[in-house]
């Protein structure tokens, strides 16, 4: 309010100001006289301050259309004017509009709309590294994968994209089932940044694959340098690539070079089962028997399985059940109550033909843990112990359809292993298998049935019997392997 009444009172005395000026201007004596060609003009005071206005407007006037003529001159050249200025301001914020359409297309799953929308921001714009890798993602959604393979080349042209290209053009070998073309393209991608994680996972997984296991070790030494994963995790996967490398090298020839290499694969994470039982079996080879068992009871009382008594029957491979049964007390005085070690303790006793010990080794396993193999060594306890076929035939119709308990399982896929393996066979993930029970809603047998796996004495000496049923045999056939299996002990 305040500022408007001093703006009506400026504008008044402004004017007040102006006309008592031009008042006084024209009472002033004199007159300017101009001669041009015999017209002779006469001019008071007054009438040549507004001449001389005037002519300021005309000269004003004048600059400017000779400005305005230059820029069309220019324009019509090709210079930079404002009219050029200004459409391409109005290109590049079109070019946006469609790069902004384009991203929201793709994220909401319009793979045409969006693969439309980035090529019209690809004609209204300069920003082919943009443009470009949105076609190919649009492409891809779409299916597109000849489209979304060429925009990916473009990519890998231009220095500031080559990385975004390759890992583009890795990821659709992948998807192809190409992984020897994968696997270069992600050496290529590792070497423009070897510090990236997704890069790092690809390449490592590939290289395990493929059975690279020293390529591996030294993509695992470039990932541990990021800190990505835990140290322990490190350790234990490199020495899951140490085992693998050794074990490749173990299947030729066992030589004291091969055989440390394994024992430092068990060094490095002493908790994995496989590399315990392979440096075990390299102290035995080396006539090292008393590191081999002091090894495996660490091993054992760790984590009890399966193959770390094999490994410590191996130790002395012909020595009498009652003998055997007198050496494994170092082992399975270790975890007493751990299942495994008390199905050990129950095959030890059916193998020496000491029936009633082995029943009571098992305990309460099968009223609490009614697996596969307990219900087996029962059967074989009964048979042993004089019992009827129709007692035998019990156990064994219930182990037909009990659980299998701890097994090789990958923690990506749950696919179940008959043995341990670095690679997952199913995902070929790696270091995913771990040793454990299986979902309570898998089948409960599906093949591979382990009954009495370790020793059976026969003529005078041990061997290990593992009975193992085919994957795809029928139920039938498992129950007469497990009868057959059961007879052996009886007669024993």
């Amino acid at each position: 309010m305040l500022w408007s009444l001093l703006k009506i009172v400026f504008f008044i005395v402004a004017v007040t100001a102006i006309t008592y000026g031009a008042m006084e201007l024209s009472t002033v004596p004199g007159e300017l006289m101009l001669t041009y060609g015999g017209l002779e003009m006469r001019l008071g005071p007054l009438e040549v301050l507004a001449a001389l206005v005037a002519l300021v407007v005309l000269v004003w006037v004048a600059f400017k259309l000779l400005g305005l003529i230059a820029a069309f001159i220019r324009f019509l050249a090709g210079d930079e004017t404002a009219v050029t200025r200004y459409f391409a301001r109005n290109r590049v914020e079109r070019g946006y509009q469609a790069l902004s359409d384009s991203m929201m297309a793709l994220a909401g799953g319009e793979g045409h709309l969006a693969m439309t929308k980035a090529q019209k921001a690809e004609r209204f714009l300069n920003k082919p590294e943009i443009t470009t890798l949105l076609v190919a993602q649009a492409a891809e959604q779409t299916g597109d994968r000849t489209k979304a393979e060429n925009a990916y080349k473009k990519l890998v042209e231009d220095d500031r994209t080559r990385f975004v290209g390759i890992r583009g053009l890795m990821r659709q070998r992948l998807e192809q089932g190409d992984t020897d073309t994968a696997m270069k393209l992600a050496e290529k991608a590792f070497a423009l940044k070897p510090k990236h994680e997704d890069t790092q996972d690809v390449l490592l997984r590939l290289q395990a694959e493929k059975g690279d296991w020293k390529g591996a070790r030294k993509t695992l030494a470039a990932k541990a340098k990021t800190g990505s994963l835990p140290k322990d995790v490190l350790k234990r996967r490199d020495a899951v690539l140490a085992l693998s490398e050794a074990q490749e090298l173990l299947d030729d020839n066992v030589s004291i070079e091969k055989q440390e290499q394994v024992i430092a694969a068990h060094k490095q994470s002493p908790d994995l089962i496989p590399a315990a039982v392979l440096a075990a079996r390299g102290y035995i080879a080396k006539g090292n028997k008393k590191h081999a068992a002091r090894l495996l009871t660490k091993a054992w009382s760790a984590s009890p399985h399966p193959d770390l008594a094999t490994a410590f029957a191996e130790i002395e491979p012909n020595e009498t059940p009652q003998e055997r049964l007198k050496r494994f007390k170092s082992l399975t005085k270790v975890n007493i109550d751990d299942p495994e070690t008390r199905m050990l303790m129950a095959e030890l006793h059916v193998a020496a033909e000491e029936f009633p010990e082995a029943r009571r080794a098992l305990g309460t396993l099968p009223e609490t843990d009614a697996t596969v193999r307990v219900l087996t060594l029962m059967a074989a306890i009964e048979r042993g112990s004089g019992g009827t076929d129709q007692l035998v035939n019990a156990w064994l119709a219930k182990a037909v359809t009990a659980p299998r308990g701890p097994q090789w399982i990958c923690d990506n896929c749950q696919n179940i292993h008959d043995h341990w393996e670095p690679v997952c066979s199913n995902c070929h993930g790696f270091d995913t298998l771990s040793w454990r029970r299986p979902p309570q809603n898998d089948k409960p047998l599906s093949g591979g049935l382990e009954m009495l796996p370790l020793l059976v004495a026969v003529n005078g000496s041990a061997e290990t019997a593992p009975v193992v049923v085919d994957a795809d045999a029928e139920e039938a056939e498992v129950v007469e392997a497990e009868t057959v299996d059961a007879e052996v002990v009886e007669e024993r």
